[in-house]
């Protein structure tokens, strides 16, 4: 491996900030199924994006129960405007200001966390947001653009230098959680089975396992809905099958 590609996989290593240390034993039951954290996050991230606010709700509060913090949640609404759009965005934030208003009422003090680090001044966005892609998509290199990128490539700095930059910088979530809110998200949304397979792939790429996976369809299907959990279960059966190879 020459010093180039040494200097890549460091920098991919470092932006993966999921992970932890834990005991053998504990290890071994976390790649088998998702934290009540994660698990939590499903919901919110599919009903933002398709507009349920009274589902939203419900998961909101299921989600601070669960130990989200409220800057976790802001993470998890404001991500969502890259793939369903400002007014759902904004639509979910104001849901949570409602839920958090009752919650406070009641006496409930939610913890607010912590925010984002600061970014570098100086953070190459189109660089970083290419590299975060590349990893995602399970690449130690950048490839050479796609048809797409060259046919419109403002596309393609906008994804880069915003989404997988702006966004992916910021550190209140770690890659897993985002993958887990896109990849529910876009479950819940038509016309998206190109990007949720990719988002499938990348979530594995994260490091969840074939497990974590399936529990996440099991999560979706007694959640959000069976006939989104069945497009998943088909979907994903492709990416293990491309994977595979």
């Amino acid at each position: 491996m020459n010093s180039g590609s040494e200097s890549f996989v460091a920098v991919v290593t470092a932006l993966l900030l999921f992970v932890s240390t834990v005991s053998g034993e504990q290890a071994m039951n976390d790649t088998q199924t998702l934290t009540a954290k994660q698990r939590s996050i499903i919901p919110i991230a599919a009903f933002t994006a398709s507009g349920e606010i009274d589902r939203l709700k419900a998961a909101l509060v299921d989600g601070l129960e669960a130990g989200l913090t409220v800057n976790e949640v802001n993470e998890i609404l404001v991500q969502m405007y890259a793939y369903a759009g400002f007014p759902r965005s904004l639509n979910g934030i104001h849901a949570f200001m409602s839920v958090l208003d009752e919650r406070k009422a009641d006496g409930i003090d939610d913890e607010v966390g912590r925010g984002a680090s600061p970014i570098p001044a100086d953070l190459n966005k189109d660089e970083y947001g290419a590299k975060v892609r590349a990893s995602l998509a399970g690449l130690d290199h950048i490839p050479p653009p796609a048809d797409w990128q060259e046919f419109a490539p403002i596309i393609d700095v906008f994804l880069k230098e915003h989404l997988f930059a702006d966004i992916f910088v910021r550190d209140v979530l770690d890659f897993q959680s985002r993958e887990l809110a896109t990849v529910s998200a876009l479950a819940n949304m038509s016309g998206t089975e190109g990007q949720l397979r990719f988002h499938l792939g990348a979530a594995m790429n994260t490091g969840f396992t074939e497990a974590q996976m399936k529990a996440f369809v099991a999560v979706l299907e007694s959640e959000v809905g069976d006939q989104q959990a069945e497009t998943v279960s088909r979907l994903f059966a492709d990416v293990l099958k491309a994977r595979s190879n």
